[in-house]
């Protein structure tokens, strides 16, 4: 498994600057490789609360200095110097992520994406350009990466009755997310190497196991989410993918409008104003498998928005681009 080598630079006012949304954000990239520099642009003391987060990942910061008009440009055409310089003094870098969905920035990604580097985007959707989103080697949606999203409801398991149950619950979930990002399946040696990445304070011995291996076979029994293969020499872990029995859940024309409603609150939760549609959709039908719109008497998703417009849940907005947004009540 070879390793990516990340210089991450983060637009602060793109990315709404919280905590909770910088460490996924963070986590996205070190699922991917190691982050070997980054930086923030247009820090203030506003943002104090992520201090012990970038002093943590070693992240430089390039405060915002509030005169005249262009205070945005010139954060933008530093963050572009800052970007180049080290695509051409720093060998080790292969890989660049770019948190801001401004399409000032895709001239920088072609020129990145010409020296060789992979860019990986991230933007809030109602910011992110269809040129910028186009133009980088992949994209995700900051309302995405930051977790928003409503769990399905599953069948009951016993819940967690003290702080060890509990770490144990946030180490299974840590682990499904990593191996949904590596397409399901990975070698335990290699799975460990991206949760010491995450977590670099990480011990089996922790959790009360002498091995990686058992931790594993017991999240697999505890949670059902993984299951574990031991070919002798080589041991990996996947995901269960449903076969645990449980059911699907279902939306019809009595329960979808609360789940739409607990999807959307998640999303403010999560410091968000507005989402495109796409998003809120994509998200429904990850909690939802069988979603469809005819099934809670609808034709189209839009017809579902206007509904929830006129419920008084949501706004529908258009931005410059003609591009349906929709705003968060």
């Amino acid at each position: 498994m070879i390793l990516s080598r990340f210089a991450v630079f983060v637009d602060l006012e793109n990315c709404g600057a919280k905590v909770e949304t910088l460490n996924s954000i963070l986590e996205k990239v070190k699922i991917r490789g190691d982050i070997l520099l980054g930086k923030v642009y247009g820090y203030t003391d506003k943002f104090s609360d992520l201090k012990p987060v970038l002093l943590s990942n070693t992240f430089t910061v390039v405060p915002s200095l509030r005169y005249g008009i262009s205070q945005k440009n010139n954060a933008d055409i530093q963050l572009v110097i800052d970007a180049l310089e080290v695509a051409y003094k720093n060998e080790l870098i292969d890989s660049f992520c770019i948190v801001s969905g401004d399409s000032d920035y895709t001239p920088l990604v072609g020129r990145l994406k010409s020296m060789g580097k992979f860019v990986l985007g991230i933007s809030r959707s109602e910011a992110a350009s269809t040129i910028f989103i186009n133009a980088c080697n992949e994209f995700q949606f900051l309302e995405s990466v930051r977790k928003s999203k409503v769990e399905k409801t599953k069948k009951q398991r016993q819940t967690p009755a003290n702080e060890e149950m509990a770490d144990e619950s946030e180490l299974n979930k840590l682990l499904t997310t990593v191996l949904e990002e590596h397409n399901d399946e990975m070698y335990a040696s290699e799975l460990k190497g991206v949760l010491l990445r995450l977590r670099p304070d990480f011990n089996e011995k922790s959790y009360g196991c002498a091995s990686f291996y058992r931790l594993l076979t017991k999240l697999a029994r505890q949670f059902g989410d993984i299951k574990v293969f031991n070919d002798n020499y080589n041991v990996t872990v996947s995901l269960t993918s449903g076969e645990n029995g449980e059911a699907i859940p279902q939306l019809n024309k009595d329960n979808w409008k609360e789940a739409f409603r607990a999807q959307i609150q998640a999303y403010k939760e999560g410091g968000f104003d507005r989402v495109n549609p796409s998003i809120l959709k994509a998200d429904i039908i990850t909690a939802y498998p069988d979603f469809n719109e005819r099934a809670i008497g609808f034709k189209r998703f839009s017809d579902v928005m206007k509904q929830l417009e006129k419920d008084g849940i949501i706004a529908i907005e258009m931005d410059e681009q003609k591009t349906m947004l929709i705003k968060l009540l």
